[in-house]
């Protein structure tokens, strides 16, 4: 684009020099490289980690409202290929849980 513009589009002759030079094309080059980079590895990283997520199917369970008063949560997701409902459970009342419960969206 820089090139386009300064050897064709707009050319202005200026004391016999040539119409295009590769060093005054750097500096916005090098700053637009970054620039997009940036964008570029930002955008890809809300992609990637689907992010913003805007809404979590526990948000409207009705138990989740005694969490910011005197209780805690644990979230265990199913997504893991390893996770199995029996050893989860099992482990969760070794620990001396008194509520397990699943949520499905």
């Amino acid at each position: 684009m820089i090139w386009w513009m300064n050897a064709y589009d707009y050319a202005i002759p200026i004391g016999g020099k040539p119409m295009y030079s590769p060093f005054s094309a750097f500096p916005p080059s090098y700053e637009l490289t970054i620039l997009l980079g940036s964008f570029g590895a930002l955008l890809g990283m809300l992609f990637l980690n689907r992010l913003p997520r805007l809404h979590h199917p526990l948000l409207k369970h009705r138990r989740f409202a005694l969490a910011s008063h005197d209780k805690f949560f644990i979230v265990i997701e199913t997504v893991d290929p390893k996770y199995s409902e029996t050893e989860t459970r099992k482990l969760l009342e070794s620990a001396g849980s008194t509520h397990i419960e699943v949520v499905e969206e």
